[in-house]
């Protein structure tokens, strides 16, 4: 068989955004809203998810299926990367803080909406490869740095708005304190058997509200002693 073109990703991407939109839709009430920011659909249209996976899966890059990345870390199903780009509601101007960068692929994604992110991965080769292909695909609003994501990134912030892509049983205390009052953090957040993708909203005054969306399985956030 021959290799698939860019004009055959083209397609498969376009299907993809496609299916995202259906289950947006039917999954509405879950969510809280009718259907996704186009912004985030566009957003998932323009990111050549091939580029972020491993050479062997390429071919399953487009399928709505979360697909290892090695060191027992996945990317996530493209649906659930675009909701939780959609539940972030990120505008333009604000500043985004990322943990656990994967390959690369949701950072691809807030860039697309946002115009800086600030993304932690404690896996030293998975931040270095991320790099590698952000920067090859022109993603210069993305700063990357090793470390324990639990802690954040104190030197920038406050942060408008806080994506975590690995589950905690509570929102780590730092990053709570790094988000700014009247922002929000979206992340996975339970115990292994009973995750929860979570909208977590910082009020004027500090105070934190948390609110379940639906049941999902992420790998547990890292942190280092």
């Amino acid at each position: 068989m021959k290799p698939m073109d860019e004009g055959h990703f083209a397609i498969l991407r376009r299907h993809m955004v496609e299916l995202i939109a259906i289950y947006g839709e039917l999954m509405s009430e879950e969510i809280g809203r009718a259907t996704f920011d186009e912004r985030v659909l566009a957003a998932m249209m323009r990111v050549p998810r091939h580029r972020f996976v491993p050479a062997p899966l390429v071919p399953l890059a487009y399928q709505d299926a979360p697909l290892p990345i090695g060191f027992d870390k996945t990317i996530s199903q493209p649906f659930i990367c675009a909701l939780m780009a959609d539940l972030l509601a990120a505008e333009r101007t604000h500043a985004v803080l990322e943990i656990g960068t994967g390959l690369g692929y949701q950072a691809a994604i807030l860039a697309e909406l946002v115009d800086r992110v600030w993304s932690v991965e404690v896996v030293e080769e998975l931040a270095t490869e991320a790099a590698s292909r952000l920067r090859e695909l022109g993603y210069t609003n993305v700063a990357l740095r090793i470390g324990d994501g639990s802690r954040g990134w104190a030197e920038h912030a406050p942060y408008d708005r806080i994506l975590v892509t690995a589950a905690a049983e509570a929102p780590p205390a730092a990053l709570i304190g790094q988000l700014r009052a009247g922002g929000r953090m979206v992340m996975p957040i339970g115990p292994p058997d009973g995750q929860r993708l979570t909208v977590v909203d910082k009020t004027a005054n500090g105070d934190v509200r948390a609110r379940p969306v639906l049941p999902v399985r992420f790998t547990l956030l890292e942190t280092v002693i």
